[in-house]
């Protein structure tokens, strides 16, 4: 129970790996706000923590707007006294367009970055001072292999996403407020499975050193970790979590 009465706010947290990671720190002690754009599904995960004994509420967020971000954490101050942790995981990934960058639509473009990049600074723009008055806090931000690779626009907003992470870890390091990512490799979810074409599925496991595809639960060690006192002195760090995806020397 090592978040025992410590608040956690999840981006994205209706589904796979970000449904995992509000289960995962409500089984340890936290109040988790599980936030979504989907409300069905954030109601379903908070429920279904509230049915195995954990604390959690549903919020519905747009991260793309600042406002909205905002009104997230102050639902979470109002319901629990304050903010200790941030998950940014909200990303539009499942039924994303596949198309390159000469050819997308700026105006799609737009709004992914919005969501892919800009989601995760307005969420801590609008978190920061709660985790301050408490003294501190830990963010773990949600990057990819994808942003060590040529992927188009989604490798990109993953770059930049990296690129936040070392920024925020700067800026808010003297708030004691922690700032890392994780970045997981090829994972078995819905989103993925939406993705991927089914034929690529098996030459992309051959290319890893562990020979199988990631599943949500894979990536919850790294973030109990990130977000504990045992990661103390951790901070503006990129882990990938992977499986041998990438190798980074």
């Amino acid at each position: 129970m090592r978040f025992a009465d410590r608040v956690a706010i999840v981006t994205g947290a209706g589904q796979g790996i970000g449904e995992a990671y509000a289960k995962a720190l409500a089984a340890e002690g936290a109040k988790v706000v599980v936030a979504d754009l989907n409300g069905e599904q954030a109601e379903r995960v908070a429920k279904e923590i509230a049915a195995t004994g954990g604390t959690a509420r549903a919020v519905v967020v747009d991260v793309a707007d600042p406002a909205s971000a905002q009104a997230m954490a102050d639902a979470a101050v109002a319901a629990y006294g304050g903010i200790d942790y941030l998950v940014n995981n909200a990303a539009i990934y499942g039924g994303m367009q596949i198309e390159s960058l000469m050819k997308v639509d700026l105006g799609y473009y737009r709004r992914f970055m919005a969501v892919n990049m800009d989601g995760a600074l307005h969420c801590t723009r609008a978190v920061h001072k709660a985790m301050r008055e408490r003294g501190g806090g830990a963010i773990v931000n949600q990057s990819s292999t994808a942003a060590w690779m040529a992927g188009g626009f989604y490798s990109i907003a993953k770059a930049a996403l990296n690129s936040l992470t070392v920024n925020l870890a700067a800026e808010l390091g003297w708030m004691g407020i922690r700032v890392n990512a994780i970045a997981p490799g090829p994972t078995d979810t819905a989103a993925t499975r939406r993705v991927v074409p089914a034929e690529l599925i098996d030459p992309m496991v051959q290319g890893l050193m562990i020979k199988r595809m990631g599943t949500p639960a894979d990536h919850v060690g790294a973030l109990k970790f990130l977000l504990s006192d045992e990661a103390s002195w951790v901070t503006g760090q990129i882990i990938a979590v992977d499986g041998g995806h990438i190798v980074r020397l």
